[in-house]
């Protein structure tokens, strides 16, 4: 039985972060063990040595089963599956415990205190209980992420739904007017529609690169500026050796100069300049765009505030992708409004 989506829902132990988690409590349960007040002697170095071998032969050992066993496990419902996985993962610690137990009496060593059979279902039932426990978190961890995932991707539809009919209704109205008194004009203005919206509704599933945003973004400025004429310039500043083949989310930036139009320039009678400014630091990957507003002693032409679902949206797809250290500013500023946009480049 496979998710929704397709992917097996027995955790992925093939990766090495989760290897290494698994390595770590296990060496974790020794360490434990031995600092256990008991009332008797600590262990010996040899002891402990010893004990971290096995408990770290078995870690490795589960990982590698449930690996392998990941896609058949995932075929059997939730509760059968983990019922199995773990009757595999005790059978796996009683034989290691078993080996080490018996390679220690035919040694002839004093290190075995203990009872065979103490011995055994103790290594198995520690074994058991902390592999379920990890299948457990692994679980909620990839259930938690796929979720993130899929919200990440109805945002980003909705928000590419929200431009459909306010953009191309305007952008319509446009074409209609042009075809006779300019029909080259009109032209051109079907064709950076169509690319437009080709780009802008999904042809090109998941990401996109820094180029293909900054084209995109041109293309909705070429057709805005058909409608307002001279009251809306614009003003690029491009910065030298950029990352154009950088993956970002898509529909990033064009929101973002979609707002700086809507809810600045269109709202001026004398219309007003928006600039974007796209440069690189030694980290960081930045994002400037800044558009004047109708000064506050002008009720009828003050800035109406949106409800900020676009700057929302890409606020938490950046940070989805790029963690904690991508980021979406936006605030007044002298006259105007200004947003930045910073994308970490090592990732």
């Amino acid at each position: 039985m496979v998710t929704g989506t397709g992917e097996p829902w027995v955790p992925d132990f093939c990766r090495r972060p989760r290897v290494l988690v698994m390595l770590g409590m296990a060496e974790l349960v020794v360490v434990v063990v031995a600092l256990w007040p008991a009332g008797k002697a600590a262990p010996t170095l040899s002891q402990f040595v010893s004990a971290s071998a096995l408990s770290l032969w078995i870690a490795l050992a589960v990982a590698v089963l449930l690996c392998m066993l990941r896609r058949p496990l995932s075929r059997l419902p939730h509760a059968l599956g983990a019922a199995v996985a773990l009757a595999l993962v005790g059978a796996i610690a009683l034989f290691a415990a078993g080996v080490v137990y018996a390679l220690y009496n035919t040694l002839g060593t004093s290190a075995m205190n203990v009872g065979f059979w103490r011995f055994l279902c103790g290594s198995a039932a520690i074994a058991v209980l902390m592999t379920a426990l990890l299948l457990r978190y692994f679980y909620v961890i990839d259930r938690w992420s796929a979720q993130v995932n899929a919200n990440a991707r109805a945002e980003a539809d909705a928000l590419q739904a929200r431009i459909r009919p306010h953009f191309l209704f305007n952008s319509m109205n446009l074409i209609a007017s042009l075809v006779r008194r300019d029909p080259e004009v009109a032209e051109r203005a079907v064709l950076d529609l169509s690319d437009l919206f080709r780009a802008a509704l999904g042809v090109n599933d998941g990401d996109s690169s820094l180029l293909e945003e900054v084209e995109l973004a041109k293309r909705y400025l070429s057709i805005e500026s058909l409608r307002m004429g001279h009251r809306l310039q614009v003003e690029w500043r491009l910065g030298d050796q950029l990352p154009w083949s950088l993956r970002l989310p898509h529909l990033m930036l064009q929101p973002l100069v979609e707002n700086a139009v809507l809810h600045g320039i269109s709202r001026l009678p004398e219309g007003g300049k928006v600039d974007i400014a796209i440069w690189t630091d030694e980290e960081n990957l930045h994002f400037g765009i800044g558009n004047p507003t109708p000064p506050p002693q002008f009720p009828g032409l003050a800035l109406q505030r949106g409800t900020g679902h676009a700057q929302r949206n890409i606020a938490y797809r950046l940070k989805y992708k790029f963690g904690m250290r991508a980021r979406l500013s936006g605030a007044p500023s002298d006259g105007g409004y200004e947003c930045e946009v910073v994308v970490p480049l090592d990732k």
